[in-house]
């Protein structure tokens, strides 16, 4: 199938031929023909499956014909409502909808906490048709009377499990009370729990529902691995599956300290890498992501703040350096990479104390991950190999030779002089004990007076 054969208009045809993209994914196939023909829909995909354009795609047709050019505010009401969980989600979105609508004079905004709000203020005074936002910030534009939605159309719950474990219940149910009740509303997640499907049933009218891959599994085309290895030892495992795989790679901690910390160890060992956590700024956070899609920063270290929302393309490896706390947050992590089909390779460095969340993942996944065990290389001699060592094997015993051994000992001076007269060394000479022979070897060539064994 095409993205032509879905009944999508020409703006929308000629903005996805501009990106390259051609053929649907599973999940737009399934869900873009629903939502065009008005239906609610659940939608549940693995991700990284082309899931963000599945709903974008569908929304900007449904707006095209309120599309204009005109300055004024009153032309440009906010038409369709986007709620994501975090700042990067909500990013991504936002690209995604400008991307796909380039071709269309539409107005898309992204509003997220952690930034100036004014510079948000004065965008939506101007008009937006496409407001995409996590609900708290929304939220403070609501109190603010910044915002208007009561002519929303089209709401769209994304990464929805996400926002319920983050604890925006709350907030979701005091916006959606802003909303008109008739509207077209899509909720979208990786997983879907009973109280997912419970609150879809509230919100969403006569949904269809979709899933084109079963619960809590994981693409195929990604690798998975267990390497067992003692806390302590963990840094270097990560060392020495850095330099195994010398790419990309994004190494998700359970802790901003840990993060931090981690981040310092690998600079240490002159590796490129960077932190991203909470306590970094939403400038920092925004510099660091980029730099990392654009390949300038090797290894990313972050904390789950990323787990959703970080969209690289080709990015070849992760790893948990610790086991999430909530097994559906490893499909998350995981999910960043074998992304659009694409080959993925996921690790976890596994101790003893996370035992029971790898037994919970592993459940949850319904299979057993392959496993190995860290062995650490064994330790450098302190003492340095002569260089007959190094450079050849050890030679065989010697045959007798006609001068004594002890003179094989001395310097090549007296070595000369001795092998110029052989039989001038006595029998007792080398049964002289070898300190003793040392002893004797500055008196044989200082020429100090005293008489030499051949002299005796």
């Amino acid at each position: 199938m095409r993205f032509d054969q879905l009944g999508l208009i020409s703006p929308l045809l000629q903005a996805l031929e501009a990106l390259q993209f051609t053929e649907p994914t599973p999940i737009q196939a399934r869900a873009i023909p629903l939502l065009l023909a008005g239906r609610d829909l659940l939608g549940a995909a693995q991700t990284g499956t082309g899931k963000t354009a599945s709903f974008a795609l569908p929304v900007l047709q449904r707006l095209a014909p309120y599309a204009n050019t005109s300055t004024s505010p009153a032309r440009h009401p906010t038409r369709a409502l986007v709620l994501a969980p975090t700042r990067e989600l909500v990013l991504q979105v936002s690209e995604t909808f400008t991307q796909l609508g380039q071709y269309l004079p539409l107005r898309t905004i992204a509003l997220f906490g952690g930034v100036d709000i004014n510079p948000q203020i004065d965008l939506l005074r101007r008009g937006v048709e496409i407001i995409v936002a996590t609900p708290g910030r929304l939220l403070d534009h609501l109190q603010q009377k910044t915002v208007r939605l009561q002519q929303v159309e089209f709401l769209v719950f994304d990464e929805a499990d996400r926002m319920l474990d983050m604890g925006f219940l709350p907030d979701i149910r005091r916006i959606i009370a802003e909303l008109p009740n008739e509207r077209q509303t899509a909720l979208f997640s990786a997983t879907f729990s009973p109280e997912i499907k419970k609150l879809a049933l509230e919100w969403l009218r006569d949904p269809v529902t979709v899933e084109v891959a079963p619960q809590n599994t994981i693409s195929d085309t990604i690798e998975h691995r267990v390497i067992w290895v003692e806390q302590e030892r963990k840094r270097d495992a990560l060392l020495a599956l850095l330099a195994d795989h010398p790419g990309q790679a994004l190494v998700f901690v359970d802790t901003k300290v840990a993060c931090g910390r981690l981040t310092a160890h690998l600079q240490r060992h002159k590796i490129n890498a960077q932190a991203l956590h909470g306590d970094k700024t939403q400038q920092q956070r925004l510099e660091t992501l980029h730099a990392f899609r654009r390949g300038q920063i090797r290894v990313l270290v972050a904390t789950d703040v990323a787990a959703r929302g970080l969209d690289i393309e080709h990015l070849p490896f992760v790893v948990n350096f610790s086991l999430p706390h909530n097994p559906e947050d490893y499909i998350h992590r995981i999910g960043r990479t074998g992304r659009a089909g694409q080959k993925g390779i996921a690790v976890s460095l596994v101790d003893r104390s996370e035992e029971e969340r790898l037994a919970a993942i592993e459940k949850l996944l319904g299979q057993r991950i392959r496993a190995e065990r860290f062995l650490p290389p064994p330790k450098p001699s302190l003492s340095r190999p002569s260089r007959d060592t190094e450079e050849r094997s050890p030679p065989s015993p010697p045959e007798r030779q006609s001068v004594s051994p002890v003179l094989e000992e001395l310097p090549a001076s007296w070595r000369q002089r001795g092998r110029k007269s052989p039989s001038s060394l006595p029998d007792w000479w080398s049964d002289l004990p070898p300190m003793r022979r040392t002893t004797l070897v500055p008196v044989l060539l200082g020429g100090t007076g005293r008489r030499t064994p051949s002299n005796s």
